[in-house]
């Protein structure tokens, strides 16, 4: 449930994202190659959930899949996420005036990795993560090695082959502070969430 719920609201809010930067930038906002090498380099880091550690809460009752607890998840985190990815072209248009459209996608490339492998620390537990549920080693590894890799990827012939270029200095605070604010952000909006619906994962 952790994977599904993760996989479907990330993977919403970022098809959001791209339809709506689709429509006001002159370029596509990342290329169908840079989408599928970044979603496969999260996608990894989701492969060591069923290494993860479960809170002994979630272990009290059975639990049955829900699609309808699946959907009322994916449309309350997935816009989101969304509304994120709209903060950062919203910042590279209006504040720096970007235009140049292999350094925007670079941007969003490295900016999705890392957003969505921190969110999943957020997501994978209804209770306080790095405090009061800890992951698994893998799933901390795994997280870490993976967004170092997206960061260092434009710098690389892989980078270069997919059409990515080294990342301007200047850029690099957009890639990290903008994945914590959303975590900051998504803790509040979990504790609406379980308030309202009393269930998370």
């Amino acid at each position: 449930m952790k994977y599904i719920k993760l996989s479907t609201s990330f993977n919403f809010g970022e098809v959001m994202s791209v339809i709506i930067a689709s429509i006001i930038l002159p370029f596509l906002p990342e290329t169908p190659i840079q989408l599928l090498v970044e979603g496969l380099l999260y996608d990894f880091g989701q492969l060591t959930l069923p290494f993860d550690n479960v809170d002994e809460e979630y272990l009290k009752k059975p639990r049955k899949f829900s699609t309808d607890s699946l959907k009322k998840f994916m449309l309350f985190m997935g816009p989101l996420s969304s509304a994120f990815d709209l903060i950062v072209f919203a910042i590279l248009l209006l504040v720096f005036h970007l235009n140049d459209a292999p350094t925007f996608q670079t941007i969003w490339f490295s900016y999705s990795i890392v957003s969505n492998l921190l969110g999943m620390h957020i997501i994978r537990t209804a209770k306080l993560p790095f405090i009061e549920s800890n992951a698994h080693k893998f799933v901390y590894f795994s997280s870490i090695l993976l967004a170092i890799i997206g960061v260092i990827i434009p710098f690389t012939w892989l980078g270069n082959l997919i059409g990515l270029v080294p990342i301007p200095m200047i850029f690099m605070p957009i890639i990290i502070l903008i994945p914590i604010l959303y975590c900051f952000v998504a803790l509040i909006a979990k504790r609406i969430y379980i308030n309202k619906f009393g269930e998370w994962i």
